[in-house]
């Protein structure tokens, strides 16, 4: 299969479809440029999630811009092929969202306030696109790393489709599971918009209020 097959912009790949990738890793350990925080470091009393909602670039900025929040980085999951690059994940052959890892302090941040940040700033019924961007790796995702976690992100879904049902809206289509291994995007992605003030930011909800308390 050619990996420029475009039928993997509209349906996910099969694992035995995907690119084989690479044993090294893309991006060499650097500190986060806005916050000086360590893109890697994950001390005792944080916990980690992931989010994937369209572009990586302006979802990003969304959280590292939320108190609480330790550090982001942004990054290929929730596919197959290890260490992909950038290119390889938008041709879909990869499996890869564009994916946000962010690590946060829970004693001053719930989780509630950054699921209501994830639901309210992208338009999670889209299914394999955000917006204009188009293909698997801009579909909604929430990959979680404790069953705490998980209770609380289904229980926001269940919250948020009835929102958007009530608003005549369409179906959540976002994907909802454990988080598997995740791989650093390239330097240049990382704190994409700091770096670059009037780079393109894909970021939009749909006007629908999350009803999740945080």
């Amino acid at each position: 299969m050619a990996w420029f097959d475009k039928r993997w912009k509209t349906d996910t790949i099969p694992a035995d479809q995907a690119l084989p990738g690479r044993e090294t890793a893309i991006l060499a350990p650097r500190p986060h440029f806005v916050t000086g925080a360590s893109l890697t470091e994950v001390k005792p009393g944080e916990e980690v999630i992931f989010f994937a909602m369209g572009c990586f670039w302006g979802a990003e900025r969304i959280f590292w811009e939320t108190e609480g929040v330790i550090s982001t980085a942004v990054g290929y999951a929730g596919g197959y092929t290890p260490n992909a690059t950038y290119q390889e994940v938008c041709t879909g052959a990869t499996g890869h969202t564009e994916t946000v890892r962010v690590v946060y302090d829970p004693v001053k941040v719930d989780l509630e306030a950054l699921l209501i940040q994830f639901w309210e700033s992208h338009d999670p019924t889209q299914g394999m696109r955000q917006g204009n961007d188009f293909g698997t790796q801009y579909r909604s995702a929430i990959y979680w790393t404790t069953d705490a976690q998980r209770s609380v992100v289904l229980d926001s879904a269940k919250m948020y489709a009835d929102a958007l049902d009530e608003a005549g809206r369409g179906a959540v289509t976002t994907e909802l599971a454990e988080a598997g291994p995740f791989y650093y995007a390239e330097d240049e992605h990382q704190q994409y918009l700091a770096k670059n003030p009037d780079g393109y930011c894909g970021i939009g909800g749909t006007g629908v209020v999350c009803p999740l308390s945080p």
